[in-house]
């Protein structure tokens, strides 16, 4: 990558615009995210400013950076918990920018485990701000793999299943594709022979099926949590939704909700308190609701993007891997976005996303790509340098034609001279 797009990249990495949204019929001004990816701090801010339990002032401003938000942040939780140690939830704030680390559990959607170095930090974040802390990576109780995953519980300790199985096999049970062909081939590697443990052998058999399980559902995301997230989410409280290690705004329109009152926290302590027991088993009949329109849930849009489409808000969650899902307005009406899947975009912001937006593999800018996003932005400053010469053409032509005005009504001369001075004045 050339340092012109590095440094370009890193300017844009050090702000997050705005976008306007209405919400529950307030007018809102949402943080959107840029090129680095999903942030789990903006979802933990846009969710308080959901809430109104943050505002960012003044109406005029166009973007935050993160030392902005955090403040805002901090300040909210100093005033709402003033006697409580929150150090722990603030020194875990600045590794939000680029994920979380966070240990689900495979048996219930609001249950997570310290991991890490971190001690827990994300869960006391999440604790002292009062925002739901979710995930749809269940196990269906009623598959084959249900019984093995509930004793392994979470997904640190399943990794680590694997890894003691690796190790007993000499390396042979997490293999590459090329080194599995070889073997089933017969031109691999013969291992030696083994006399097994009955313990050694349950373990091969539950990491065999932990493994087919974590390979199944690479989205972190399984229809049965998909399912029991939208029986069991409450309307009109906005959640965190724990993702590939990242965050979300998850939530559930009520069409019956009220359209001026903005969810609250109370809302959220009421939903994490019923929710803290497991939650494996499916949702009774009593739960489904009868309207598909009820247990819809949805993301708040977030991607840069779509910073100049107003119609795109939310998009519906409708299947573990997205290609189903839909956009939908402030309403949650489906959106048609006028300019496609990208959306909004000026001449100015192609060339930025054209010079940072690298291979993920190469690092390596697509010419075709840079060079129409040059041929953009040429065109767009030709028209604004065209608009901004006709404005002075007509000021000048209206000042000179004031000026013969005053002359034909027997103003001096030198008078008429003064003011063309002072009119060119005020034209520059």
């Amino acid at each position: 990558m050339s340092r012109e797009a590095q440094t370009v990249q890193s300017s844009i990495a050090e702000v997050w615009y705005l976008k306007y949204i209405k919400f529950n019929g307030r007018d809102l001004r949402i943080i959107t995210q840029n090129f680095n990816g999903p942030c789990s701090f903006i979802a933990i801010c846009n969710i308080l400013i959901l809430r109104g339990n943050i505002e960012i002032q003044p109406p005029t401003r166009q973007n935050v950076s993160y030392e902005f938000l955090s403040q805002l942040v901090a300040e909210y939780l100093l005033t709402t918990s003033p006697d409580v140690d929150i150090s722990a939830a603030l020194s875990i704030m600045p590794h939000t920018q680029k994920g979380m680390d966070l240990n689900p559990t495979f048996t219930a959607a609001t249950s997570f485990r310290p991991s890490g170095s971190t001690a827990g930090g994300e869960l006391k974040l999440f604790e002292q701000v009062n925002i739901p802390l979710l995930h749809g990576w269940l196990v269906d109780p009623d598959s084959v793999e249900a019984p093995v995953l509930q004793r392994v519980q979470d997904y640190d300790t399943a990794v680590g299943l694997i890894a003691e199985v690796d190790h007993l096999t000499n390396g042979r049970f997490v293999v590459n594709e090329e080194a599995s062909q070889l073997q089933a081939a017969g031109s691999g590697p013969v291992s030696p022979t083994r006399n097994w443990t009955e313990e050694e052998l349950k373990k091969v058999q539950d990491a065999t099926v932990v493994r087919r399980f974590l390979d199944s559902t690479q989205s972190q995301l399984t229809y049965h949590g998909l399912f029991h997230l939208a029986t069991t989410l409450p309307p009109d409280t906005p959640c965190a939704l724990f993702r590939n290690s990242h965050l979300s705004v998850l939530y559930k329109h009520s069409p019956s909700s009220s359209k001026s009152t903005p969810p609250s926290a109370d809302s959220s302590s009421q939903f994490l308190a019923t929710s803290s027991s497991s939650n494996l088993s499916p949702p009774t009949q009593n739960d489904v609701p009868t309207n598909a329109e009820d247990s819809a849930i949805y993301t708040l849009v977030t991607d840069q993007v779509f910073l100049r489409e107003p119609s795109v808000v939310w998009e519906r969650l409708e299947d573990v891997d997205g290609g189903w899902s839909t956009f939908v307005d402030s309403d949650f009406v489906k959106s048609s976005p006028a300019g496609g899947d990208f959306a909004g975009q000026t001449a100015e912001e192609a060339l930025r996303a054209a010079e940072a937006a690298a291979n993920a593999y190469t690092g390596v800018v697509d010419p075709n790509d840079l060079a129409l996003a040059h041929q953009l932005q040429a065109e767009e400053e030709h028209m604004a340098r065209q608009e901004h010469e006709a404005y002075l053409r007509e000021q000048q032509q209206r000042t000179q034609g004031q000026q013969q005005q005053q002359t034909d009504g027997g103003r001096p001369v030198q008078e008429k001279k003064d003011k063309k001075k002072k009119s060119d004045c005020l034209i520059m």
